[in-house]
This record gives C-alpha cells, structure tokens and sequence, in this order.
C-alpha cells in the first residue's frame, strides 16, 4: 500500500471550453473528493470553429476535440482525436481513470469501450474508473459496436441532470456500464454543486477506488470548502443549450 502516491486522473472539458475551465467547474465540489487524485486538465486539439456558450463567462481561448452534425450521428476529425488522446496519455500516463464533461464524457467512455475490445491503448494499463458528467453513447452503430459491444466492466459514477437536455443519453451512457454509481441532481447541463449527501457519497466513491488501486490516503480535510474555493451560481451554470459542450 502506498501513502504518498495518487491516483492519476485524466479530466477531459466539454465542447468548445478549454481544460481551465472544467478545472473551475470541478473546483465546485468539496476539495477532500479528490484530494489524492492528481488530476490533469489539456485542451481539446482542435481551437473552437464557432460561438461558445461561455464566452463573457470564461475567458478564451476555447477548444473543442472533435466535429459533429446537428444529429449527432456523423463526425469528423473523431479518429484524429482518438489517436491524440491515446499518444497523451501514453506518453504523459499512466492514467488510472478518465473525468468527462458532456463531449469530454462521451470521449471518456468510448475509450474505455474501446480499450476493453483491444481497439485502443493497448501500451497503456487498463483504465479502471470514470466519472461522466451529463455523459452520452454515441450514435454512430459503427462506434456502437465496438465500444459498447459488452458492459464495460469499469467502475464508474455518471452525473444525471433533472433539467440536462442530455438525461436521456447520459442515462443510456450509465446502462453501458456494469453497477454504475448514478449521481441523480436537480440542475441542467452543467457540472452540478453538491448538497451533503452527495459528497458524503462521491467521497465514499472515491476512496473505495483509492482502496483498490492500494493507495492509502493521509488524513482527508473535513472542512467545508471557503467561498474563495467554490464559484457562485451564476451565468456558468447557464450551459443548457450548449450543444454536446
């Protein structure tokens, strides 16, 4: 068992943000959730081709790691975006788990079906967790075939927005999964606050992931975050109608 060692996380941001700004969104939750986890935050390869939902939200530049149609059931540059992911974690890994928001989940989940059907990262250990914030299956049957060919046996949490014009894929996404953790919130498309009674459960979640990779964490703060440490509501939370952001 290791004390000093954490789990390494690869956090992937939704469409046209950038890695800065999923860092703010997660910086929302209570900082002992991932105290352990060193997470890592890039930007999508491809600079944003149109408006961003956060512009005069978030400064620029924005990002966004792949192409899509209105339908969600073409898209271009997919497998560039694929194959760069792969080269990063290879070269800047191992990592442990994958973190996704909205494009960044979808991502996050295809690469963890792919790896399990020997597509993908075969000179990278096997990913063994996720945390999918308002997630979705891609709807190409081609993609589905393979990445969702048998339940992902992956330990996995995935966040489910009431208001998320995205439950329904994400709840899909969740089904994908064997014994998923699902994270139910009564907010939108967005990376939710946290009442009580989910962080005591996320935190749970967590440390049972830290258990299984043989890490032991020192002593978790139990203090309630300073306001300095959260963000407040506001117009960031306004993501809605960002399209698969």
């Amino acid at each position: 068992m290791e004390q000093d060692k954490k789990a390494k996380v690869l956090c992937l941001h939704g469409f046209r943000t950038s890695g800065s700004f999923l860092k703010k969104q997660i910086s929302k939750w209570h900082p002992s959730i991932f105290q352990h986890f060193d997470m890592v935050f890039p930007d999508g390869i491809f600079p944003a081709g149109g408006k961003s939902e956060i512009e005069g939200i978030f400064p620029p530049p924005y990002f966004e790691w792949f192409q899509y149609n209105k339908e969600f059931t073409e898209y271009t540059n997919l497998d560039e975006c694929v194959s760069y992911l792969c080269e990063y974690m290879v070269k800047n890994g191992p990592f442990d788990g994958l973190l996704g928001f909205s494009q960044g989940a979808v991502l996050s989940a295809l690469l963890i079906g792919y790896q399990a059907q020997g597509k993908v990262l075969s000179d990278h250990p096997p990913i063994k967790f996720m945390v999918s914030v308002s997630g979705s299956t891609f709807r190409d049957p081609s993609i589905c075939d393979i990445a969702y060919k048998d339940p992902i046996t992956v330990k996995s949490v995935h966040f489910i927005g009431e208001k998320d014009w995205l439950k329904v894929p994400s709840e899909e996404l969740a089904s994908a999964f064997v014994d998923p953790l699902i994270m139910r919130h009564p907010q939108g498309h967005t990376v939710p606050r946290l009442d009580d009674a989910s962080v005591k459960k996320l935190s749970e979640w967590s440390s049972s992931i830290l258990e299984n990779l043989k890490i032991v964490p020192k002593a978790l703060d139990s203090e309630k975050p300073s306001d300095k440490e959260t963000i407040t509501a506001g117009p960031a939370e306004v993501l809605v109608k960002q399209v698969i952001a």
